[in-house]
């Protein structure tokens, strides 16, 4: 079982204000999978143009947020310490819920290959148990 606070995953993750996308990770195994959670909150910078009036969390950050929960599952292993994650790919992505100033989105990315430092992943995001994304990503080690 992995737990990791705020201060924990940016020992392990590059990203910083406004780009750190998960606020916790609450449950995983290196190597294999990462549950995390991610506060949304009205005061984030991208609600200042998406949209006015309406704010709604951009898709792609959503995606953004998933990677960064399959990265900590990835980098938690001792081989992979200090080395960077990048996206390869995504492919399937789907959209089904509308996420909101307020929503706690719980995000779960499990590994599915590896071939050498390329990586694949399957990724879902949901909010009051309800589905708001799935995706397929693959990412390179470096």
């Amino acid at each position: 079982m992995m737990q990791l606070d705020s201060v924990e995953i940016q020992k392990i993750l590059p990203h910083r204000y406004p780009f750190l996308l998960v606020d916790r990770i609450v449950d995983g195994e290196p190597g294999k999978w990462a549950k995390g959670i991610k506060c949304v909150s009205a005061n984030e910078m991208q609600f200042l143009g998406h949209f006015p009036g309406q704010p709604v969390m951009p898709g792609v950050l959503m995606i953004e947020a998933l990677a960064q929960v399959g990265a900590v599952a990835v980098l938690s292993l001792p081989e992979n310490k200090g080395k960077l994650v990048f996206f390869g790919g995504i492919k399937n992505a789907r959209f089904k819920k509308q996420v909101v100033p307020g929503d706690v989105l719980e995000m779960e990315c499990e590994m599915t290959a590896m071939k050498g430092p390329v990586g694949f992943g399957k990724a879902v995001a949901k909010v009051d148990g309800k589905v708001a994304v799935t995706a397929e990503l693959s990412f390179v080690i470096q």
